[in-house]
């Protein structure tokens, strides 16, 4: 399929999601039509002990916390990468302060609108959303003290140009942390399919070996994994693609599905 094409699918699929409530956003994928039986919230973990958490803005897409590891310091400038309806970027402004700033990138408008209003409704000065595409930022260079982004990267066609561009709108000193999915291993068509079915962020998910690379071949320096935790993809689920014998020897191979949060810093 050609970028433009998944492009616009994850656009369609993110804008749907956008004009649910909170309540259907964190069920509706895996109940009913509106992401085609697909569970893009399957990975999402609880914010709820986080300062700066606001629920109207936690449509459970994410598959980590990348605030946690991201050593965002009062006074910072903090840009979000696939910002949503600013659940990571409120409680980066937690952390930020009256005097930081927090920029939310996304490409999908429903989600810019609705990111929008969650801030109108909190009454922020110093948080803000633009419109456009991780692998082209509407952001000037060397902007940003800490880069974040929450199982999003996986789902950019070009990731190398992704990198690239994230290298870019960091200050030199400054530095990312991210979450998202990768892989580790080979895995079988038919498990491909089945993570694909069973949470969308899959689809676009690469070897973490090739994901650290092209972190290290954009120019940053530093790069350690914060958090590695193996996604379990339920017996029921892979059973509608493999037999039994096919899920053990998967079960066995030591390949498999991984959330991770990474640190990386530009030089200065």
């Amino acid at each position: 399929m050609k970028a433009e094409d998944l492009k616009l699918i994850v656009k369609e699929k993110y804008g749907e999601i956008a004009k649910q409530s909170n309540q259907q956003s964190s069920s509706c994928c895996g109940t009913s039509s509106c992401c085609s039986g697909v569970d893009y919230t399957a990975f999402s973990e609880s914010y709820e002990n986080q300062q700066g958490y606001n629920p109207d803005a936690d449509l459970n897409l994410g598959c980590g916390i990348p605030t946690e590891y991201a050593h965002i310091k009062t006074g910072d400038t903090v840009i979000d990468l696939g910002s949503g309806a600013g659940n990571d970027c409120f409680v980066a402004r937690a952390l930020v302060g009256e005097i930081g700033k927090v920029i939310g990138v996304d490409m999908t408008e429903a989600m810019i609108e609705k990111a929008k209003a969650n801030t109108e409704k909190l009454g922020f000065n110093n948080v803000e959303f633009r419109q456009g595409d991780i692998e082209n930022m509407p952001v000037s260079g060397n902007q940003a003290d800490v880069v974040i982004s929450n199982c999003v990267l996986n789902l950019v066609p070009d990731k190398e140009k992704a990198f690239s561009e994230i290298f870019r709108i960091l200050k030199p000193g400054g530095h990312l942390s991210v979450s998202d999915i990768v892989l580790r291993g080979t895995l079988h068509e038919k498990i491909q399919q089945a993570a694909e079915m069973y949470a969308g962020c899959v689809s676009g998910a690469i070897n973490i070996d090739l994901y650290l690379k092209m972190m290290k071949n954009s120019g940053l320096v530093n790069i350690k994994v914060q958090k590695d935790k193996m996604i379990t993809i339920p017996d029921e689920t892979l059973l509608n693609y493999l037999d039994q014998t096919e899920l053990k020897s998967f079960k066995e191979s030591g390949s498999g599905i991984f959330s991770i949060t990474v640190y990386a810093e530009k030089p200065y």
